[in-house]
């Protein structure tokens, strides 16, 4: 039985609830039955649905629109609890001309891979040491290379193998669809990040993969916003901050109504009232939140 916990929570604007939930699944798949038996770490992953809080001591992986949306809703580096947290900006991926899926596969396997961001691999280029970062899904990161689960893509991923130098060309596998040839090699569209000790500054860098186009790939660079992996790993986990805890908000269950009974949706699905209680309600109760006009409902903070 796993004993990691992932909440896979939705603030994005751009993904249906139901489009989620078969995701989730499909990632269920992905990491039981693929992921699990090459690299020994399972998870077990749970959509947490509107109005209801992530299970306490869980993992989160976070679908938002972008970074902005992040910082706005509080979310950070860690977990509340101080967990591993990972992110998917969606609509960062399809400006990119990426599935959003790839990327919550991606994003999904590394933070099993590398939890705290902060595992490498030395290997010697040039004479001299380079480190590559546990970035598992980066050199094979084209959505072109990811493959289908139910009708959801997914990433491709790497192999422990990849990491080996010894293993000859052809001879074990190197990635799960089985299409990177060499140790260290980069797929078109894919990149490493190293840090190469031959370098002044230590900075970490990108390699990236063959400009030969193979099967439409092209490189997309994931930026380096900040508390995406990237940025993280080169902040330091010293630096890292935790996300804000839910919190007991209000909203007014006049104005949840009407609109309930407008859309036909039920009260639970109606959008939080952004200023804690509308003007008609404080209007009704002389100015003051009336116990009868409000429901408490838990509710990410602003950051």
């Amino acid at each position: 039985m796993a004993t990691i916990r992932i909440s896979i929570i939705n603030e994005s604007k751009l993904t249906a609830p139901a489009e989620v939930q078969a995701a989730v699944a499909a990632l269920q798949r992905q990491v039981s039955e693929h992921f699990a038996p090459a690299w020994g770490v399972d998870a077990t992953l749970t959509f947490v649905a509107p109005g209801t809080k992530p299970a306490a001591g869980s993992w989160w992986l976070i679908i938002l629109d972008d970074s902005d949306q992040a910082g706005a809703l509080g979310y950070h580096d860690l977990t509340d609890e101080a967990m591993p947290l990972g992110k998917v900006f969606v609509k960062t991926a399809r400006d990119s001309g990426v599935k959003w899926t790839v990327t919550a596969s991606h994003e999904l396997l590394e933070l099993l891979a590398d939890p705290a961001i902060n595992l490498t691999v030395c290997a010697t280029e040039n004479n001299h040491l380079v480190l590559y970062a546990y970035e598992i899904c980066d050199p094979c990161q084209a959505d072109q290379f990811g493959y289908a689960i139910d009708g959801v893509t997914v990433s491709d991923f790497l192999y422990p193998s990849w990491f080996e130098t010894f293993h000859r060309s052809g001879v074990v596998p190197l990635d799960y669809c089985g299409r990177i040839s060499a140790p260290f090699a980069i797929l078109p569209g894919g990149y490493a990040n190293v840090l190469d000790t031959g370098q002044p500054a230590g900075a970490w860098t990108q390699k990236t993969g063959p400009a030969a186009m193979i099967a439409g790939a092209r490189f997309v660079e994931r930026p380096a916003v900040v508390g995406s992996r990237r940025e993280r790993r080169r902040r330091g986990a010293a630096k890292w901050l935790p996300s804000r805890p839910p919190r007991l908000s209000i909203m007014c269950t006049s104005v949840a109504s009407r609109v309930a009974g407008s859309t036909g949706l039920p009260c639970s699905s109606v959008p939080w009232c952004e200023r804690m209680m509308c003007s008609s309600a404080l209007a009704s109760s002389g100015g003051k939140p009336s116990i009868s006009s409000i429901s408490r409902r838990s509710v990410r903070s602003a950051s």
